[in-house]
């Protein structure tokens, strides 16, 4: 066995918390902390008061604490250049340097070298100015969608139905200040109909390997409904990605965005997470490119990880390493995975924290796994509700439907007055199913 490792894991979502339950149980693994971790995160890893976003101290407790690989969950981190400050200490990171990460750090960015290297995605404009991103609007018509350049913490989009719905959403973002730096500039995009989906790659330099598809469900509520969230759950496999449509998406999509950041001097070494959307077309379902996460989804991570058979420390410190084109595919277990997400009252606006979650134990009975998301530990050891969305709830099955009844027979046991979750988590998949 290859040296065993002390691993430092960045953040503190129901993300980390699946990527921590791995972590743990590889054998590649000697020690397990969290930066900040989480009440669940807690019981399986040491969790140090380190904030995701503060680099100079997570560099310098990976330095003075032996740290071999850092395993970075939030976007923040690594576009304020985590990766870059950790090499110069000699430390492994998995997650991309600030100038990779800028493909979800800027969606100008993103959107500019993925026109220019032909890769299919919406027509789009980028505006600093109201007026003149007004005019565009005028003339292009709606539907049509607005976007935050910066990080927004998956709030930053608006699908506006009406170009008073687009002015409105211009003035939050350039005049308003709604999103703060990050909608300084905004980025105004052909609205594309179909179906969205996530596609997931490991990627060192060139060599792209297949890490799965999910599906997640962003619109609070049942049936798609009310404003868009950081994700209300997810499932995986993703049946509107066929094994023909999987290979067009690595062709057509992410392996000629893996050679385009080579030959842009901004090589990749992380996961790449490319939002899609399956354009229905004469000639069959088309993938067409929405955006570029530069780390795993959430709760799509939660998912895949409850699917992954092969070893995922493994698979990340190769990833590092630039040694991938060494390693087996990853393998997979048949079963599908469900995530349904529990929310606080006020999501996705001002979430009602410091309330009490009861049943926990009671709901992992039912063969589930939870997963601490937003959660705090009060003094006489109560969870308390610390965020917006607070627990997810993982199930598998043989199909996207018996997944969904396990998940939810365990939701209904959580006592939680102030939680609610969406209650049709993989209704498409489902739908699928009972159609074949």
């Amino acid at each position: 066995m290859a040296n065993r490792l002390n691993i430092l894991l960045v953040g503190s979502g129901g993300r980390e918390h699946a990527l921590a339950k791995r972590i743990a149980e590889s054998p590649l693994t000697a020690r397990l902390t969290a930066a900040p971790g989480n009440a669940g995160i807690a019981e399986i890893a040491q969790c140090v008061a380190i904030a995701a976003d503060d680099v100079p101290a997570l560099v310098a407790y990976a330095a003075e604490n032996a740290v071999d690989l850092v395993v970075v969950g939030p976007e923040v981190a690594l576009v304020a250049g985590l990766a870059d400050r950790l090499a110069e200490k000699g430390i492994k990171a998995f997650g991309p340097n600030a100038a990779a990460a800028l493909l979800e750090g800027s969606k100008t960015f993103m959107k500019d070298i993925v026109a220019k290297y032909g890769i299919p995605t919406a027509s789009y404009a980028s505006f600093r100015d109201g007026t003149a991103a007004k005019a565009y609007v005028a003339a292009q018509g709606a539907p049509i969608v607005i976007k935050a350049d910066g990080l927004a913490a998956g709030k930053g989009v608006t699908i506006a139905a009406t170009i008073a719905e687009a002015e409105a959403a211009i003035d939050d973002a350039l005049v308003g200040g709604r999103f703060g730096a990050a909608g300084r500039e905004i980025v105004i995009e052909e609205f594309m109909a179909g179906e969205e989906a996530s596609y997931f790659a490991l990627v060192d330099g060139e060599t792209v390997v297949p890490f799965g598809a999910a599906q997640d469900h962003k619109a609070v509520g049942d049936g798609d409904t009310g404003p868009n969230t950081g994700g209300m759950g997810a499932y995986s496999p993703a049946p509107v990605i066929t094994p023909a449509l999987e290979l067009r998406i690595l062709d057509e999509i992410v392996r000629p965005l893996a050679r385009a950041m080579v030959a842009e001097g901004r090589p990749y070494s992380g996961v790449i997470f490319a939002g899609l959307m399956i354009v229905p077309t004469p000639a069959g379902p088309k993938p067409r490119l929405i955006e570029i996460n530069v780390r795993f989804g959430d709760p799509e991570c939660q998912v895949l990880m409850a699917r992954l058979e092969s070893d995922p420390v493994a698979l990340m410190l190769a990833t590092a390493e630039g040694r991938l084109a060494e390693l087996p595919p990853a393998s997979w277990r048949d079963e599908a995975a469900l995530a349904v997400v529990l929310c606080a009252e006020g999501y996705p606006g001002t979430p009602k924290t410091g309330t009490v979650i009861k049943g926990v134990a009671e709901a992992a009975s039912e063969g589930v796994t939870i997963f601490h998301a937003g959660t705090r530990r009060a003094a006489d050891g109560a969870l308390l509700a610390s965020g917006g969305r607070v627990l997810n709830i993982v199930a598998t099955g043989r199909d996207v439907a018996e997944a969904q009844a396990r998940a939810y027979r365990a939701v209904d046991r959580i006592d939680w007055p102030e939680g609610f979750c969406r209650r049709d988590i993989g209704w498409r998949a489902i739908a699928r199913e009972a159609a074949q």
